[in-house]
């Protein structure tokens, strides 16, 4: 391809072209001989700013810019899932075969297989009309997941032809269809999109779903809806990518997104080796059958990194428009805002708070915003649920990512350092945690768990919060002081945060709890806690109480009743009611 466009200045990721009208805002373009992907970021009269997604080392002021008149766009179709791509979706598979072990610059691989043949089964005929996000076919991409081919959103028309079913590659038409002016649009079984503009849908709907996690701690005490936003915030070695490793691998979204922006490679090696051995509990098939990867490693192009976040956002709102519930997990966004700083800073703008740019809150908010639980275009529901780990430095919370993140989010699980050490996990302090989907999601619990659900919540949540009360006086003047009816509050808190929102990754019934059993968790605390406060009143002393082992009982519950068998918990009630009657006789 012909260029007049060369390069004028070159600053790291930030490429500058001078004198020219050639390229518009936001288009992607190849920069170099070795025909680097980037992106126009900025244009006046006198120069054209490219952002390049690759390592720029060995460009030089002279080397030719290629325009390709579209914005940045990833490829959609089957193939996507079970797959491991880069921030602009480029396969680290396909890569290495062609490669080695390292990106090399430049690389140019389809991020699909284009030679890959899929068994299409077509889902309309000759003279049917369709409309924007309708479903004209189907094929199997995975064993769990079907693949759903979609009208593109702007299209609409008449079927003219349709091919038989079969297999067929990538770019094959399938169908034919003419639009009301008479112009004829090929559907293939792939279609382009634009990673920073939001797929559109027919109808948002309230958050009334929740996401169920099987961590008691967050189901429990901090839900969050199908469609909702959390963020997971925590200093280093707190366990964010462990939580939303658990959160991942047991939610029940239908497809999990996870982005690594910026972390470790060593930490996305673990992700990929873990998702590949791990079993799916609800389908018996491995969990990358269900999984997309994009791993922007720390060693990678900063400004892939910025980039990479759009891309796994545009992927799971894809699968959205098919009617599938998707769960994206970003880790770390804070490694995303450092990007944009570092950009920021190279462009020469005007830093804010912390040398962060002036728009981080704008763009924290566009990324939230896109999450949500709608009616597609083609008339099923589907969601997307952001989950976003926050990375303060020194576990600073009022700095300015975490802070800003806390705007645009409903959920907020702040991981404490302290719960960390003490190997409490997840180490979700219930001090500084909120949730703000109770008002929409306690009628769903009520439905299916009861009335007791939401009232043993609100009474667990009640003690925790005096217990934090009389610690503080602990600390002051000691524990022998109080009265026993306070020092019960104590002991059953104790219980609560061992027995209840402490969790065992590792353990085959405590790394996933249904729901039911977690509202007998509760049950059987407050039990104790309610016969023992009426022997206290009797004026037995608590030290008889907890010379019993009745509380620490409760601690091991989680354990020694499987999740299959929930009727061991009458059997506990009943070992509760006849060692504190021993007490009274």
């Amino acid at each position: 391809m012909a260029t007049n466009d060369v390069i004028y200045g070159i600053n790291g990721p930030v490429v500058t072209i001078k004198d020219t009208r050639t390229f518009s805002m936001m288009e992607m373009v190849y920069v170099g001989e070795s025909r680097l992907v980037g992106e126009i970021i900025g244009i006046n009269d006198q120069f054209t700013t490219v952002q390049v997604y690759e390592e720029t080392t060995g460009l030089k002021p002279g080397d030719p810019i290629y325009g390709t008149g579209a914005p940045m766009n990833v490829l959609l179709g089957p193939g996507i899932i079970d797959n491991i791509f880069d921030g602009i979706e480029r396969p680290l598979k396909a890569i290495e075969e062609q490669s080695g072990s390292f990106i090399s610059r430049g690389a140019s691989v389809s991020p699909l297989d284009l030679n890959r043949y899929w068994n299409v089964k077509i889902k309309v005929k000759v003279g049917d009309r369709l409309e924007p996000g309708q479903i004209y076919a189907t094929c199997p991409e995975t064993a769990i997941i079907e693949h759903r081919f979609l009208v593109p959103p702007s299209l609409s028309g008449v079927v003219t032809s349709v091919e038989p079913n079969g297999k067929y590659r990538l770019k094959d038409t399938i169908v034919t269809i003419k639009d009301d002016k008479g112009a004829v649009h090929e559907l293939t079984l792939c279609q382009e999109w634009p990673i920073r503009q939001a797929r559109p849908n027919a109808q948002r709907l309230p958050a009334t779903i929740p996401l169920i996690t099987g961590q008691r701690v967050i189901d429990t005490m901090f839900p969050i809806s199908k469609g909702g936003t959390a963020a997971i915030p925590g200093g280093f070695g707190t366990g964010k990518t462990m939580t939303q490793h658990q959160l991942a691998k047991w939610c029940d979204a239908d497809i999990i997104v996870y982005v690594g922006c910026g972390e470790r490679g060593n930490e996305m090696s673990q992700v990929l080796d873990e998702f590949s051995e791990l079993i799916d509990p609800k389908s018996g098939r491995p969990m990358t059958d269900r999984t997309v990867l994009i791993a922007n490693t720390s060693n990678m192009p900063v400004a892939a990194r910025e980039a990479s976040i759009y891309t796994g956002l545009t992927l799971a709102e894809y699968y959205r428009d098919m009617g599938y519930h998707v769960a994206i997990m970003a880790d770390s966004t804070s490694r995303w805002a450092e990007a944009l700083r570092e950009i920021s800073g190279r462009l020469e703008e005007m830093p804010a708070e912390e040398g962060f740019p002036a728009y981080l809150p704008s763009r924290l908010s566009e990324f939230y915003e896109r999450a949500g639980r709608v009616t597609t275009l083609s008339g099923s529901e589907g969601s997307v649920t952001i989950i976003g780990a926050v990375s303060p430095q020194g576990s600073d919370f009022s700095e300015p990512v975490t802070q800003n993140t806390k705007r645009f989010t409903r959920c907020f699980w702040a991981l404490d350092k302290s719960l960390a050490y003490a190997r409490h996990y997840p180490a979700i302090n219930w001090m500084d945690s909120y949730s703000e989907y109770f008002t929409d999601l306690d009628p769903w619990f009520k439905a299916n768990l009861g009335d007791e659900f939401i009232r043993y919540r609100n009474k667990i949540t009640a003690i925790l919060h005096e217990e934090s009360a009389l610690m503080e006086i602990v600390k002051l003047i000691g524990s022998d002081v109080l009265p026993d009816e306070q020092k019960l509050v104590i002991e059953t808190a104790k219980a609560v945060r061992v027995g209840f929102l402490q969790q065992n990754a590792f353990h085959a019934d405590d790394t996933f709890v249904p729901l039911e059993k977690q509202k007998l968790m509760m049950k059987a605390i407050l039990y104790l806690y309610t016969k023992a406060k009426h022997i206290i009143a009797a004026a037995i002393p608590i030290s008889s109480i907890t010379s019993l082992g009745l509380f620490e009982k409760l601690a091991k519950m989680k354990y020694d009743i499987p999740n299959s068998q929930p009727e061991k918990f009458d059997e506990l009630l009943a070992e509760i009611d006849t060692a504190l009657a021993s007490l009274t006789n």
